[in-house]
């Protein structure tokens, strides 16, 4: 399990999971351009191909609100029942197609709105499209569990009532929470009530911190607000000085709180400078419990599997490296223990064995 290179084919073979990864983030370009024109929304381009070198090239700014501003196009086809179902079912899809054998999608109910929806009718729809998604990708062979972090987005007003949501709908496909947003001037804390409310309903739940804003936003997430995951989590090595751990780096790696890393997008926001040089490396080797992500498909142009080559490439990773951290994901994941238990011995460790073993070897 530790050749020094991975080919492309074991890469895409290798059972993955992803907890990191926004539905209006992720749709296929083709798509976009057909509901777009649908509802007479101007893109920058209604070629495919291009929409998703434009996505990519909008997205590698540097900065975290113009990367955040793509979205306004996403969004605009994903107002309607119809564009929520087709959106949400070729997540799945796609999900599938690159491997993924798990994966929690979230999304803020709230910015699908303007089409009449309320926000419990989005819900609705999507779970309606995650689940058709989920019996295709059965009956094709190449099943996937989702399950669905619905978010708040930090700056608005309307984070307890997708609180109250995700406690609703926890028996319905929703498996968890989050906050979305710009982070800096939206300090967690702002919403405590809407976190006690889920800890109240037993709901777990992760928060975007340390990406855009430092080890403030991670205090906060963790030890104010309770969050049971971080979302990015980067300015982490803010509090690591020669290898030795802060006590909130200690406090992280100790009580094994997963960090949601995305090394491409984090790239394109410009809170890391290269793959070789990411820190979920790094956190990797201090024996953090890292997490691979992708976190916006569309707009990092990437998947999992092209993630997960990078780090093969730039990083040295090896095919043990990427077990751990496919492992990390499922042990993490805001399902029932027995369930991420079978997950891991029944497909991620077998999955990596069959793969591993047929691979060429360098």
């Amino acid at each position: 399990m530790t050749a020094p290179r991975i080919d492309t084919d074991t890469l895409r073979r290798l059972p993955k999971a992803v907890l990191h990864d926004h539905l209006d983030g992720g749709l296929r370009p083709a798509t976009l351009v057909e509901l777009a024109a649908s509802v007479g929304h101007t893109l920058p381009t209604t070629d495919p191909g291009e929409l998703a070198a434009w996505y990519v090239e909008a997205a590698n700014s540097g900065d975290l609100v113009r990367y955040i501003g793509t979205f306004e196009h996403t969004l605009a086809v994903m107002q309607s029942r119809e564009g929520l179902l087709r959106v949400a079912e070729e997540y799945v899809l796609d999900l599938a197609a690159d491997g993924v054998v798990y994966g929690e999608v979230r999304y803020a109910p709230e910015l699908n709105t303007q089409g009449g929806l309320t926000m419990r009718e989005v819900v609705e729809t999507v779970q309606e499209g995650l689940a058709s998604g989920m019996a295709k990708a059965a009956a094709a062979g190449t099943p996937v569990r989702v399950g669905t972090l619905l978010c708040g987005m930090r700056m608005f007003d309307r984070v307890q009532e997708a609180a109250e949501l995700a406690v609703a709908y926890r028996d319905a496909g929703v498996v968890g929470f989050d906050i979305a947003g710009a982070e800096d001037g939206f300090p967690p804390a702002d919403h405590l009530a809407a976190f006690e409310l889920l800890r109240r309903e037993s709901v777990p739940f992760t928060i975007h911190a340390g990406e855009a804003y430092g080890l403030p936003s991670v205090h906060q997430a963790l030890q104010v607000c309770g969050a049971q995951r971080i979302g990015h989590g980067v300015r982490l090595t803010e509090d690591i000085v020669d290898g030795k751990l802060g006590r909130l780096a200690g406090w992280v790696r100790d009580r094994r709180v997963a960090l949601e890393m995305c090394p491409t997008s984090n790239l394109q926001t410009g809170c890391a400078t290269s793959i070789a040089e990411h820190p979920i490396t790094a956190l990797k080797d201090l024996g953090f419990r890292v997490t691979l992500n992708t976190d916006n498909r569309l707009v990092s142009g990437t998947t999992m599997t092209r993630e997960m080559s990078l780090l093969v490439e730039e990083a040295g990773w090896t095919a043990e490296d990427l077990r751990t951290v496919t492992v990390n994901a499922v042990k993490s994941a805001f399902i029932p223990f027995d369930e991420r238990k079978a997950l891991i011995e029944d497909v991620i460790l077998p999955g990596y064995a069959d793969a591993v073993r047929s691979s060429p070897r360098a």
